[in-house]
């Protein structure tokens, strides 16, 4: 990918003194020509490189932006690379592992040892999703439309889409995209698409911003529920919400509030505490809950 050697180009720059160009065409895997580019592009982006031709000569950058090489410290090459070994754990490949390889080219101390920071972005699904996230992956970069079968609350329908982003957020995996039966822009959970494929339709790029998407794209709380916890659960809520998303009631108890997308997403996770929850209120979905249990307890009789 081009980015990639851009971004592994500008890298060794940093941290090294000068290279020559069939330094980088070999590793790289690429024509003298194809550098050669690249070295414009940097330039055209802002970035003093200077070629010097001849014995001793080679590509550096001008020794009065050398102040920047401060730019990428032993602690920023250690996040960024913790970041790209996390995308190899969905991918299903190693392509991120081969330029970080590019980037810590030329680093004197052993910028890959000692990593104490370790991201699996992998779940239980990643032999389903690993596939996903290529083909969407290949179809963003080759702008290239993508049809599939897409699972939502409304029932199953087959949509046409112009991808434009991988999303990963709230432990899942999203595609931000142009939808063509919407006509507007939308947002796709992998985990409910089946039959990705791409259409080897090739779409132009639509103006668009980078997609802000915060917490209410993905979760649009409808309901505010008030529950009472046994001590017992207490573990659980920490772990699901954190340490201030309860007040420890006089007798023990840990009163629990907080807005869910909807009354489903409610009883399901209630339902996994047993008898350590009490649903308080909604008034109108307490009573929802207990015809729930009374069918549940009919079905067991």
């Amino acid at each position: 990918m081009k980015i990639d050697r851009l971004i592994g180009i500008l890298a060794i720059l940093l941290q090294q003194e000068k290279i020559t160009a069939p330094e980088l065409a070999e590793k790289f895997e690429v024509s003298r020509r194809t550098i050669n580019r690249d070295i414009e592009h940097l330039c055209q982006a802002g970035i003093p490189v200077m070629t010097v031709r001849g014995k001793n000569g080679g590509i550096s950058i001008i020794d009065d932006y050398k102040i920047d090489k401060t730019l990428l410290t032993s602690s920023d090459m250690k996040a960024i690379f913790a970041g790209l070994k996390s995308l190899d754990s969905v991918s299903g490949t190693n392509r991120y592992q081969q330029l970080m390889d590019k980037l810590s080219a030329g680093r004197s101390e052993g910028i890959l040892s000692g990593q104490y920071i370790s991201i699996d972005l992998s779940s239980w699904y990643k032999s389903s999703l690993a596939p996903k996230i290529e083909k969407i992956q290949q179809a963003i970069e080759n702008h290239e439309r993508i049809v599939f079968d897409y699972y939502g609350p409304k029932g199953e329908s087959c949509r046409k889409l112009e991808p434009y982003r991988l999303v990963f957020k709230w432990s899942s995996w999203y595609v931000w995209g142009f939808c063509a039966d919407k006509q507007d822009f939308r947002l796709f959970k992998l985990n409910r698409m089946s039959e990705v494929e791409r259409t080897k339709e090739s779409f132009k790029v639509r103006e668009y911003g980078v997609p802000e998407l915060p917490s209410a794209v993905f979760m649009k709380p409808k309901v505010c529920a008030k529950i009472l916890f046994e001590p017992e659960a207490k573990w659980r809520l920490i772990d699901d919400f954190g340490i201030d998303s309860f007040k420890e009631q006089p007798e023990g108890k840990l009163l629990f509030t907080f807005d869910f997308m909807d009354a489903d997403n409610l009883f399901n996770w209630l339902l996994s505490f047993g008898s350590q929850a009490e649903l308080l209120e909604p008034v109108e979905l307490r009573e929802l809950f207990l015809a729930i249990i009374r069918n549940m307890v009919e079905k067991y009789k």
